[in-house]
């Protein structure tokens, strides 16, 4: 086995329902599923825990989420079918509960990209952060746009969060709209006027950025809550734009080596960093459903 390939933690097994209740219809936008028995790549950085789609469905009822998007992950490459298996499986259950964003070269045919479509796949990500996730170059987004702006797809990206200003220049040329997982990894302890939650800050506003409110146990001082250090993240983001604003569990929390929080934590702290209903409606269901097209 490459050694460089390291074995992450498992998610807390047993999550515990949260001191808010979410809003009906909540759309957790960021999750994973892995199973042994799909291959992983060969490109890939870490070896996922085991994180079966029966347990995405005990944390969602435990949780009080009411639908969800697929994430496809580095470690399967551009291989979707663990995420196609999840979504079609929870349509097939309650129609219109899944959708997807996946991985795609320009290999990729049109028919293809139609059959993605077609399941319930609605963006592409693209992954600089972890080894395996981007199979592309950054000149070839332009050609990336026109394929799959026939679909009304929009491309997610996960990068350093030191990286952000020198992508702005990419990021400010596009024509089709993204998202950004995680803050953007911004740090917390860096503060809401650094540089680069500056340079967030200027795309949110600008509109063609959407900006999960996920990962904090990623961009914390602290990997355990209570996260108080996201909260003016969350609240700038908000004022920025409160149209383009969504989140997600970001489970099962690959890549982390140490300790997880028990998923409650991340939906408390959200409750803390939002305490208005109508905003937490906003964010988890109005702006979540409009741009993954529920």
């Amino acid at each position: 086995m490459n050694s460089d390939i390291r074995d992450c933690i498992a998610p807390d097994r047993n999550p515990r329902k949260p001191n808010i209740t979410l809003p009906k219809g909540s759309i957790d936008t960021h999750v994973h599923v892995f199973e042994n028995r799909y291959p992983l790549s060969p490109d890939r950085g870490y070896n996922p825990p085991e994180s079966p789609l029966s347990e995405l469905k005990k944390l969602h009822a435990t949780l009080g989420i009411d639908r969800v998007v697929f994430t496809q992950p580095s470690v399967y490459g551009t291989d979707n079918s663990a995420i196609l298996d999840g979504m079609n499986a929870l349509n097939a259950e309650t129609p219109n509960r899944a959708r997807g964003v996946c991985a795609m070269t320009m290999d990729f045919t049109d028919a293809q990209l139609q059959e993605l479509s077609d399941q319930g796949i609605v963006g592409v990500r693209l992954n600089i952060d972890n080894k395996g996730g981007m199979p592309l170059e950054l000149d070839a987004i332009p050609e990336l746009e026109a394929r799959i702006k026939p679909f009304n797809w929009h491309i997610e990206w996960l990068f350093p969060g030191k990286d952000i200003v020198g992508l702005m220049p990419v990021f400010e040329k596009m024509t089709t709209p993204m998202s950004i997982g995680h803050f953007a990894y911004q740090p917390a302890a860096a503060g809401i006027e650094a540089e680069g939650f500056q340079a967030l800050l200027k795309l949110v506003r600008d509109g063609n950025t959407w900006i999960k409110i996920s990962g904090a146990n990623r961009v914390s001082a602290t990997d355990l809550p209570p996260y108080d250090d996201c909260q003016p993240m969350a609240r700038a983001l908000i004022e920025a734009n409160e149209d383009r604003v969504i989140w997600g569990t970001d489970w099962p929390h690959p890549n982390k080596n140490e300790v997880n929080p028990n998923d409650a934590d991340p939906v408390e702290a959200f409750g803390q960093w939002v305490p208005d209903e109508a905003m937490r409606k906003k964010i988890m269901v109005t702006n979540s459903e409009a741009f993954y097209r529920f």
